[in-house]
């Protein structure tokens, strides 16, 4: 990406403020808070404005899939793993193992954590829903109280009801 013209919008969105990233007409990054510098000036790119209106829908509850012209950069295994994440269908989870046999490679379950780590469209591309065989949720680029907070969005894990007080009354 380092000669091609990156358009970036900073987003305050209820995980924080995130930064999207376009080049031409496709997003290619979704930056959680401390990732990147916020722009001083956000783009109003179309494909930014329409990513932004459709995280706005994703945190209301309103949306359960995106519709986006999608450019992540990764090797081609990476992509393999990021092209199946977006199958995972809103509100389930399920284990590296599992994203692993869904590629066709059983035994690849530390290198499919690898990929979903490197994952440049975190919530778009829901490596968030990608837990431990356990049941634990484990390593988020956005910290694992917003994997946690976007899997209570989706109903995967009860909602915290201390949260949902102090938003009741803030």
């Amino acid at each position: 990406m380092s000669l091609e013209s990156i358009d970036r919008k900073k987003w305050k969105s209820p995980v924080g403020i995130l930064c999207l990233d376009a080049v031409e007409d496709q997003l290619v990054a979704i930056h959680f808070p401390g990732q990147v510098e916020p722009p001083k000036r956000s783009s109003s790119h179309p494909v930014l404005e329409r990513a932004v209106e459709q995280l706005h829908e994703y945190f209301t509850g309103a949306r359960k899939k995106f519709d986006l012209p999608l450019d992540p950069r990764g090797t081609p295994f990476q992509k393999k793993v990021w092209l199946q994440l977006r199958k995972i269908p809103w509100g389930t989870t399920i284990s590296y193992g599992e994203l692993a046999k869904r590629i066709g490679q059983p035994t690849a379950s530390r290198a499919v954590g690898a990929a979903n780590g490197k994952n440049p469209l975190s919530i778009v591309v829901p490596c968030h829903r990608v837990i431990g065989a356990n049941g634990n949720l484990t390593g988020f680029g956005g910290g694992l109280p917003t994997k946690e907070r976007l899997l209570r969005l989706e109903g995967v894990l009860p909602p915290d009801l201390f949260s949902t007080q102090i938003g009741a009354r803030g």
